[in-house]
């Protein structure tokens, strides 16, 4: 029982260290605009089709009073989708199950006039390598 309660001490305390590290934001010095226009450019640019675009700011902004909310999260916020064959073929190889990881995303938000680029940290390994390459296409929206 000791242990029990031990372990469920220390899960409950890395809790918010592990959220901490759950995604990659970068500040973007422009308007969420275009921002969204350099992340899809950036992935568009690449060769790769983005299947599907989230509006998940306008979501949660539509929906919180249905849920007894009001607090607003985001101004603005979309999550664009897509995937690589080429890695998503690659990384799938080395193991079947990360197709969870697919597809991959990346989100443009503004948060209080504060507008940031970032996508989802995944695990190490062979994802990695995606990860690597959702940094070098938010990198290019940077510029």
């Amino acid at each position: 029982m000791r242990r029990f309660i031990l372990a469920a001490l220390l899960a409950f305390a890395a809790g918010p260290v592990a959220a901490a590290d759950q995604a990659v934001t970068y500040p973007f010095d422009g308007s969420f605009e275009d921002a969204a226009f350099a992340v899809e450019s950036a992935i568009v640019g690449r060769g790769l089709v983005i299947d599907y675009v989230s509006h998940t700011g306008e979501m949660l902004n539509r929906t919180a009073a249905d849920v007894g909310s009001d607090k607003a999260l985001f101004t603005e916020a979309d999550i664009f989708l897509f995937c690589s064959a080429q890695l998503s073929r690659k990384v799938m190889e080395v193991n079947p199950m990360n197709i969870a990881h697919c597809p991959y995303g990346i989100f443009v938000a503004d948060q209080e006039g504060e507008i940031m680029i970032g996508y989802r940290t995944y695990p190490e390994g062979e994802m990695q390598e995606v990860q690597a390459l959702l940094d070098a296409i938010v990198q290019e929206a940077m510029e």
